[in-house]
Parts: C-alpha cells; structure tokens; sequence
C-alpha cells in the first residue's frame, strides 16, 4: 500500500538487487517502487552476465518504516534477490561532516618556526598588549561556535548532547558551505542555565560570535539573554531569529504575490514557542495588521486568567477581537496561517475557510501542519519547510550572511535592525519581477543569498537605528514552559 506521507531524500535508500537478464525485469522493479509510494531517483547496473543483471535503485521514501515497506515489495517479485540495502543518510554521517584544515602550508622548518614556536611567541606578546587584536591575528576573526545542549533536538525532544551532535556538525558545515564562516559544534553536558553560561563566557574568547541551537525554551531565552549582557560578540539563537528572519522574508514576498499589505491581513501562529513568539514580535514591530497565537493553551485572549507573564504579553498585544475558539476556528476569514508546531493539525477543508488569496507557512518538520498538496487546492501561496516542496523556509538563507555581516563589521552585539534588513535582502535577491506563487523565496543554493545579506547586516551594524521595544516586552526569565516548537531548521 502507498504511503500518504511525502518521500523526502531524508529517508533514501540504494538497494542491490539481482535480476533475470530480460527486458521486463527492471521495469518491474520501478513499478514496484513506484506503487509503494516511493520515487525512484537513480538505477544503475552495476554487473552482469548472461542470466542476470545487478543493478542499484536508489529511491526516497517518506521513513524507515516505509523504507521496509519498498524492500519487501521488491523482495516478493518473482526472481528479484534484494542483497543489500545501504541508508544513504546514514552513509553521509560515517566519521563525521566537517574537518580542521589548516590555512597555511606547514612543508620546512622556516614555515614551522613562524606557525608555531618561536615565532609564535610575539603574536601572542602582541595580543596581550592589545586584545582586540585577537580578532585580526587569529581564528576569531571568522570562527563561530555552535552550542547546543541537546534539550531540544529538531522536533525530537530532549536527545542530549551526543545525539545533537549531527545536526551541530550539519549546520557547521553549512555555515561554511554558504557564508565561508569556520564554525564548530561545542556540545554540552548540562542542562543547568547557569551553567551553560558560565562554560560558554569561559570559552568565548575563541570565537566571534555564538550560535545557539536547539536548546529547549525557556531556558533558551534566559541563557541567551544572559550571554548577551556578558560578552562582546553576537549571541544569536538560530531557532528564534533565524526563523523569523526568514518568514518574514518569505511573507513580505507572499504578500506581494497576492496584493495585500501586512498592516490589512490578520494571520494565525500555530505554536507560540521559541520560533512562533520571535515571528510574531518582529511581525508586530513591522505593523501586522493582527496576530491570533495559538499554542497549547488555546487561542491566547485577554479573558484569560492563567497565562504566565510571556503568553499575558502575547494576548494583550494580539488577538485584537478575543477570539476564545479551537484553531480551525481561528483559521476562518484569516489572511495567512504560520504553523511552527506540529504536524497534521489541519485539512484541506480547514484552509478553504481561510480568506480569497489565502497565505499558509506550514514549517512544522518533517510532516507540515497541513498536507501541502490539500492546502494548495485553497491558498494561493503555499510554503513548507521540506527541501523537496515549493517555497522552503530554511534558515540557512539568514543564518551564514548573517554571521558573515556581524564578523565583517566586527560587531559586538545582533540587533532587530539586523533581522529587519537580512529579510529585506532575502526577499529583494528574488526581485519583484520573478515572484509567483511558487517562488517567494530564494533558494538556498542561490549563491547571491548569503552575500546579499552579509552586506545588509554589516550596513545595519555599522549605521544604527533605534526602534523603542514594545511596551511591557517580558523579560527572559518570565517566558513559558513550551512543547518543542518546530523551526525551518535543516
């Protein structure tokens, strides 16, 4: 039977089979694929001889189950031997993704002498003289830690640091592939706010800036607020800004696709987490017309009595008419729908009640909060987190130029007036000219991305504007006790 959820290349498989040597044979194993809801994306013979042909078929599936599921298809086929099945996501982790590699060639004593000791001595004289320095003689110039301590991995939960590890070494890689930042996955053995603090202010003087990962709220507000007071490098919470970064880069050009302004629609947030509380406050600062939060507490309104101070914050700054309802509720007459949640809260016929024009971000990973293919039959404009749909928002179009700004300007601190100009540049590297339904946002492999946003970052940092918080903003300490939110994080 075939599988409803989307095959994505997260879940690839190569299979070595064996086959009769006639003409229908391959035939058949491509039907078999393809019946059992997978997508075939490579067959290659590898041997042969007279009776038999090798060949691997490589396919996605939408998850391991589903992945047995294709194999035992094949193996039912008459004259087919399965003989090995390879993971192919698992073969990409063996040893690791990154390495350290030296940036100077170390092939004689002279060269030695001036990499290491003796000559290494004066430059450390010369930055103990003047500290600042660091930043030109040294790897902080462009290195970047990523920290995590493994709370709040993806949408898994509370894994721990070891099996953080993957994806703090995947967006290492990341951030050198797209924004040629040297970062390092710094995973921790606690969970303790303080101190998680303590270790990273200790080990801060090797880097330019902070990268904090999947770290569960509200820990993560507390600690990044923290940090930010004690060093003079940016501290910049990925699942938070990132996310609203790039959604706000992906609306403005949503909007433009339908005609509508942010200050007329009235959108609804699934999740009021890390991710959904930093999307709907810097939707807020750009004048959204009005935001409905929906989180596991219902609709957040001001009738009610038990919202810690963070969720009071949101339902007095939201929800302009009090709408008390379930979320398809919510969904009625509204202009956008942003989902950072979970997967599957709604169906197709919940966004035909949605409003002519229609704009649904659905981000939860890997499965939306609505099946993408029923929620385009009613919106106009449909994106998803998932590589292999239209429109994905993924952090790594903000996270590298980002950081790639900060370090050029050499700046101490992330602002909003950063976060406002990356998702004016994200959304601008489309051009007004070239934006439709599905193309309102760049991709990730657009190299004028990080570039583009580099620059708008390091202007923001080097010519400042002051934009007054809002009144009665929460402090760090005062955010909510949440369900892990999902993030357009790879």
């Amino acid at each position: 039977m075939a599988t409803t959820r989307l095959p994505s290349a997260g879940f690839s498989i190569t299979i070595r089979i064996a086959v009769p040597a006639d003409a229908s044979s391959i035939g058949r194993l491509t039907t078999s694929v393809g019946e059992a809801g997978a997508i075939v994306t490579a067959l290659d013979v590898v041997d042969s001889d007279p009776t038999n042909v090798i060949v691997d078929l490589t396919c996605d599936t939408a998850d391991a189950g589903h992945a047995d599921q294709v194999v035992d298809a094949l193996s039912a086929l008459d004259g087919v031997d399965v003989r090995k099945v390879s993971d192919r996501t698992f073969l990409l982790h063996l040893g690791g993704k990154i390495e350290v590699s030296p940036k100077v060639a170390l092939r004689n004593r002279d060269e030695l002498s001036r990499a290491y000791t003796p000559g290494v001595a004066r430059v450390c004289q010369a930055i103990a003289d003047n500290p600042a320095d660091a930043r030109r003689l040294t790897i902080k110039r462009n290195t970047v830690a990523v920290v995590s301590d493994g709370s709040a991995v993806l949408g898994l939960g509370n894994l721990g640091p070891a099996a953080s590890l993957p994806v703090m070494e995947g967006k290492a890689a990341l951030f050198k592939r797209f924004g040629g930042v040297d970062a390092w996955p710094v995973v921790l053995d606690t969970q303790d706010t303080d101190e998680i603090v303590a270790i990273v202010k200790a080990i801060a003087p090797a880097y330019g800036g902070i990268n904090l990962e999947d770290i569960a709220a509200p820990r993560c507000f507390e600690i990044e607020a923290r940090l930010r007071e004690a060093l003079d490098i940016p501290v910049f919470h990925d699942d938070q800004h990132g996310t609203a970064i790039c959604v706000l880069a992906a609306l403005t050009n949503a909007l433009r696709v339908v005609g509508k302004q942010l200050a007329d629609v009235r959108v609804v947030v699934s999740g009021a987490g890390a991710a959904g509380t930093a999307i709907m406050k810097l939707l807020l600062r750009q004048g959204v017309g009005d935001i409905i939060a929906y989180d596991r507490q219902g609709a957040l309104h001001r009738g009610q009595t038990d919202l810690n101070p963070a969720w009071r914050w949101l339902a007095e700054n939201t929800n302009r008419d009090g709408y008390s309802g379930d979320l398809p509720g919510a969904l009625a007459g509204a202009d956008v729908f942003i989902g950072v949640s979970a997967p599957n809260l709604l169906t197709g016929d919940d966004i035909a009640t949605m409003a002519k024009d229609a704009i649904v971000f659905a981000l939860a990973n890997p499965d939306p909060e609505v099946d993408p293919r029923e929620a385009r039959k009613h919106a106009a404009v449909v994106a998803t987190g998932r590589s292999d749909q239209p429109n994905q928002i993924n952090n790594v179009l903000a996270f590298p130029g980002v950081f790639r700004g900060m370090l050029d300007a050499h700046a101490e601190e992330f602002t909003e007036e950063m976060a406002i100009a990356a998702a004016r540049a994200i959304a601008d590297v489309v051009g007004e000219e070239k934006i439709n339904p599905t193309v309102i946002v760049p991709s990730v492999f657009d190299s004028r991305v990080a570039p583009a946003v580099a620059a708008a970052v390091r202007a923001a940092a080097q010519n400042p504007t002051t934009t007054p918080p809002p009144a009665a903003d929460p402090g760090p300490a005062d955010l909510p006790e949440i369900a892990a939110s999902a993030s357009a994080t790879p």
